[in-house]
């Protein structure tokens, strides 16, 4: 999930155990313009929570299939959203040291209660509840204008840089 920007441009499936300033804590994802989905930080506590925001355009690839003449935003699109959220949270915690290869690794009780439309932003929000060595266990929330959209449960996980290779 996580990694690090190459000289090149191109994403590397590695996470660099620097930690960049927490003053851009979007600069720890290595999704592109085609696959990222946060927008900004609002709120942010290093390690412990977060709270995004993503405006769907209506111009992402996704809506020519999903749905023609009614596009509306995938939910899995939504937990991928929180999953990036959380590796953001998580990969800035000043006690832990950042993990490579951060991938989203399972998810738990997702609940999709609503959809989102162009044009619409969603809140993403994400609170770490617990790490046991290179397991990291979130719980997050997506909401729009005041209506919840998906909850859920996710775990992440990755590599410590001793043992990546």
């Amino acid at each position: 999930m996580l990694g690090e920007m190459r000289e090149d441009g191109q994403n590397s499936p590695r996470m660099p155990t620097e930690r960049p300033s927490s003053a851009d804590p979007l600069a720890r994802l290595p999704h592109g313009d085609g696959f990222r989905f946060v927008d900004a930080v609002k709120e942010f506590s290093p390690g412990v929570s977060g709270q995004g925001v993503y405006t769907i355009t209506g111009s992402e690839d996704f809506f020519r299939g999903h749905f023609p003449g009614r596009p509306i935003m995938p939910a899995v699109i939504m937990v991928e959203a929180l999953a990036q959220l959380g590796g953001v949270v998580v990969q800035s915690d000043p006690d832990s040291v950042a993990l490579t290869d951060m991938r989203l690794t399972a998810m738990r009780n997702v609940k999709i209660f609503d959809t989102a439309v162009p044009g619409e932003t969603l809140t993403l929000r994400a609170r770490v509840l617990g790490r046991l060595g290179n397991l990291i266990q979130l719980e997050g929330e997506v909401e729009c204008a005041g209506r919840m959209l998906v909850t859920a449960q996710l775990t992440l996980s990755g590599q410590t840089p001793e043992t990546a290779s």
